[in-house]
């Protein structure tokens, strides 16, 4: 198993859950964070007063997912989520030992199960 990181736009979530869903993956957690790559600050003006923005507002993409799985779900994560710009976002990948069901609380063998179906 293994554990795919993606920080993305904001803007480009919908596509990239729509690609996910396009080769059999519908299981993910999505979280809103911030961050600072190589994005370049913006300025802007709110209530008469500038501001600057260092901390981009970004969404990050949590999916565990078997091992034949990886490298589709990266294409289709760099072609969903890509503008061509600074600041798209990273992509990382992690190896899982284990998996637990909570309500069971036994080892969780199910999404080898999930993603075989995809396959």
């Amino acid at each position: 198993m293994k554990k795919i990181e993606a920080i993305i736009r904001p803007q480009r979530l919908t596509d990239t859950i729509k690609g996910l869903k396009s080769i059999g993956i519908t299981g993910f957690t999505v979280s809103q964070v911030v961050g600072r790559g190589k994005q370049r600050d913006a300025e802007g003006v709110y209530r008469g007063r500038n501001y600057k923005v260092t901390l981009h507002p970004k969404v990050k993409l949590e999916i565990v997912l078997s091992d034949h799985m990886v490298d589709q779900t990266i294409k289709t994560l760099i072609t969903s989520a890509q503008t061509g710009e600074d600041g798209d976002g990273k992509i990382y990948v992690y190896p899982i030992l284990e998996a637990y069901n909570i309500r069971t609380g036994l080892p969780d063998e199910s999404i080898d199960d999930l993603t075989n179906a995809a396959r």
